[in-house]
């Protein structure tokens, strides 16, 4: 367990880490723009951003949120592994941090306490939105997740604690192979700086920028339908880019649920590739929450008194 530092509030050091981490990617976009405005792009970059950002999106959304931080589904050790590594390349921090905030963020959704809320901690209106969107990882004032509090679990599993370590290695070359690629393709060392820029910093920006509107947006703007008492929303413009995350209201009603779209026409991405790995015998045990378990959180429903979320062969 010492391994992991069991900070509480952040430390200067990684606020600058953070800004960097926020900075560079924003610079890349402004280098693609220049770059698009002399065609200095191909289908090669553009097919390397989307299959990194799926490769590193689903790492977030499956590996680190479903897998780890709610234990939605089970899988052998290294199809975990390789889901936390794949989330490792988005640079959003290492996995048991990022799990330990959003557990706290559960524990105290829209109340004091929460690392990320619009409604708590940076305001209200626009300047809410800026705190949980991107302020609050920057601030060195709101207590953080800490993993020996909120992740005990995770901490017992020693490759975490070994991946979680070596979060900065992985981020690093998760920017390294759009490069070689890049050059690869290409053939000079300028092609693989232009694969870079557009698999590597635009990515990064795009995975960031989805992620946080989750903490942002899907607290302020969308529609509700469960009797949940914090200020989560499900917004369906973010559905496909956030690979089904921006149901966040249903999520926050379910937080077990490997499924966050509840209704058919909820598109969710990860748990149609959830669904895939289980018929591949991949992944086990998924949890599913049936319409009748969805009915007692109805407003106006009788509390329900039964557990959350049985597994079932299928989703509701």
């Amino acid at each position: 367990m010492s391994e992991v530092r069991p900070h509480k509030t952040m430390s200067k050091a990684t606020r600058y880490v953070n800004i960097v981490a926020v900075a560079v990617p924003f610079i890349g976009v402004l280098t693609a723009i220049a770059m698009l405005w002399n065609s200095a792009v191909t289908w090669f970059d553009i097919a390397m951003l989307v299959g990194m950002y799926l490769i590193s999106a689903f790492g977030v959304t499956v590996g680190y949120h479903r897998m780890l931080t709610h234990g939605a589904v089970q899988a052998p050790k290294w199809v975990r592994y390789a889901f936390v590594v794949a989330g490792s390349t988005a640079v959003e921090g290492p996995a048991l941090i990022w799990a330990a905030d959003h557990r706290k963020h559960h524990a105290h959704t829209d109340q004091e306490g929460d690392p990320h809320s619009p409604h708590i901690g940076g305001g209200e209106g626009l300047r809410g939105l800026w705190h949980a969107h991107v302020g609050w990882l920057w601030s060195t004032e709101i207590e953080r997740g800490w993993p020996r509090k909120h992740t005990p679990d995770l901490l017992r599993d020693k490759g975490l604690v070994r991946i979680s370590k070596w979060f900065p290695w992985i981020a690093l070359v998760g920017l390294i192979i759009p490069f070689l690629a890049g050059w690869a393709f290409y053939g000079t060392v300028a092609g693989g700086l232009q694969t870079f820029v557009w698999a590597g910093l635009v990515r990064i920006f795009f995975i960031h920028h989805v992620t946080w509107s989750v903490n942002s947006i899907c607290h302020f703007s969308g529609y509700r339908r469960f009797d949940v008492d914090d200020h989560s929303r499900n917004n369906p413009f973010l559905a496909v880019l956030t690979l089904g995350e921006s149901w966040h209201h249903n999520h926050h009603a379910f937080p077990r649920s490997a499924s966050h779209g509840m209704r058919w026409y909820e598109v969710d991405l990860s748990a149609l590739l959830i669904k895939g790995f289980v018929k591949l015998g991949l992944m086990s045990k998924p949890v599913y929450i049936s319409r009748e378990q969805q009915a007692k959180k109805l407003p106006g429903a009788v509390p329900a008194t039964a557990p959350q979320g049985a597994p079932l062969s299928d989703a509701a």
